[in-house]
């Protein structure tokens, strides 16, 4: 079975209050559903069009457990705290088996 992947790139962040809020609530809500941090994007060296920019990068054990894990209660108010606080693309995609 493929996993799932979070990647997250913040391209602006205008409330680091709000991010570190986030971040709180968020690390517990992620684990608790089964995911690992791989990257918190200390390094990032940008090609073509990528940013330099805070990227996160989160394994679950399948695409429908990472789908799960965002649309968990835990992690639902850890976005209420984010909030305006950021702009950034987040995505979830399926790995390969």
């Amino acid at each position: 079975m493929p996993k799932g992947y979070w990647v997250s790139v913040y391209r602006t962040i205008s409330d680091p209050e709000k991010l570190a809020a986030y971040d709180r609530l968020a690390g517990p809500a992620v684990r608790a559903a089964g995911g690992r941090v791989f990257s918190r994007g200390a390094r990032i060296v940008a090609h073509d069009a990528g940013i330099a920019e805070r990227t996160i990068l989160i394994e679950f054990d399948s695409f429908e457990q990472a789908v799960a894990a965002r649309e968990s209660e835990a992690y639902q108010e850890a976005l209420v705290a984010l909030a305006d606080g950021v702009e950034r693309d987040f995505r979830i995609v399926e790995g390969v088996d």
